[in-house]
């Protein structure tokens, strides 16, 4: 039971279920009083009746009940039309039968499907990788810790980019969708703590390789939820004209230019200095579809980044932003592929090598060049659905300051 009126001789209905709503009208004297006097907003009901077709009704049909059966009672909805964001993630576990949230994960689901379909077409194999981890992918700072019975501290994997690697020298490309867990303390609208992520990588890829995949993925994923879940975003009273706008090539700009541009918009930041929610916010509105920043200084990427031969202080790595001022949505770039490169990386960036065996073994045994990224699945589907906060792109988000419900 969506909607409920009650006049003398009939009550209007408004029934739904996971295809959508439907008006039903209830003749007084044709249904048990005792019903019509119980019903109420969420009960959940079985209606027999006569479709019949009525301009006035929502959807232009509505159904003349001859029969309802309560079949699960409810009472004293706590959901009214006054309501705040903080009691709307209290009672999650309700409010996702919002009509909001409804169409939120439906596009969530062709987003996925998308996702897997992108793959599966380019020859990419889908693998799955541990959740629990000996080492740090992102950085010591941003993982959960646990102790795992006698061996020790794990932790909560951050990226499944370690063993997508492992992976690439017997399936070449391979993929994965799964959680992944970063403890960052932020508090913006686009962080989660625990959050989906659509991994890939390739052997025998260079930067340029990796970004056309990229570019490919996100371009098919957008186009298909616009042809397949239109209704979802026009309910959601999503603009779409800037989805429409994402077709290739995405515009590349280098790290040095981008830095160039939030100076001149007033930013005080120095080369050097990674991007924020903010400066990649700013950048993203000098762009009408999602746009590559590439080239981040050594500084601000994680270790494995290889280093630009050519321009040493550099990585051959690009992150992804999306339009709009959603910012980041994807990063990644080539790997370095050589064992002493490696090892003398881990340890100027003050890491322990014994820490990452496994992983320098991977460069012992017939290495090849290779690259990857990372896709926020959460961020891309409240960037699809023009949504203000991921929280509201997710079931049940996490943050840090909520794993309630």
């Amino acid at each position: 039971m969506y909607r409920l009126r009650k006049f003398k001789d009939k009550t209007f209905i408004l029934i739904r279920d996971s295809t959508g709503i439907v008006q039903a009208v209830v003749a007084h004297d044709k249904v048990r009083g005792s019903e019509v006097d119980n019903l109420a907003i969420e009960s959940s009901v079985i209606v027999k009746g006569r479709l019949v077709k009525d301009e006035r009704a929502p959807n232009g049909y509505e159904v003349r009940v001859n029969e309802l059966r309560i079949i699960g009672p409810s009472r004293n909805f706590p959901i009214t039309k006054d309501y705040s964001e903080t009691f709307l993630l209290d009672v999650r576990h309700l409010w996702i039968r919002s009509r909001k949230m409804t169409n939120i994960l439906k596009v969530r689901s062709k987003v996925f499907e998308l996702i897997h379909e992108y793959f599966r077409s380019r020859g990419f194999y889908e693998v799955h990788c541990p959740m629990f981890i000996t080492a740090a992918v992102e950085g010591g700072a941003t993982l959960f810790e646990l102790e795992y019975f006698d061996r020790g501290k794990v932790y909560l994997t951050q990226s499944s980019q370690f063993y997508l690697e492992a992976l690439i020298y017997s399936l070449e490309k391979v993929y994965t969708i799964a959680p992944s867990f970063r403890a960052e303390k932020s508090r913006t609208r686009r962080h989660l703590t625990e959050f989906w992520h659509a991994e890939a990588e390739v052997a025998w890829a260079h930067l340029e390789d990796i970004l056309k995949v990229e570019e490919e993925l996100i371009t098919h994923v957008v186009k298909g939820v616009l042809e397949n879940a239109r209704e979802e975003l026009d309910t959601l009273r999503r603009d779409v004209k800037p989805l429409e706008r994402v077709k290739p090539p995405f515009p590349r700009i280098s790290y040095d230019e981008a830095i160039e541009i939030l100076k001149s918009k007033g930013f005080r930041i120095e080369w050097g200095e990674d991007l924020g929610a903010d400066e990649e916010r700013a950048l993203t509105l000098e762009f009408d579809k999602p746009v590559f920043i590439i080239g981040y200084p050594e500084t601000v990427k994680a270790f494995y980044h290889k280093n630009d031969p050519k321009r040493p202080e550099v990585t051959l790595s690009a992150d992804l932003l999306a339009p709009e001022g959603y910012g980041e949505i994807i990063g990644g770039g080539e790997r370095i592929e050589n064992e002493e490169e490696l090892i003398e990386k881990i340890i100027r960036f003050g890491l322990e090598p014994k820490n990452y065996e496994w992983y320098i073994d991977l460069r012992r045994y017939g290495s090849v060049p290779h690259s990857g990224f990372g896709l926020g699945v959460d961020r891309l589907v409240m960037w699809i659905c023009g949504l203000d906060h991921i929280v509201h792109a997710i079931p049940f988000p996490r943050t840090i300051r909520r794993v309630y419900p």
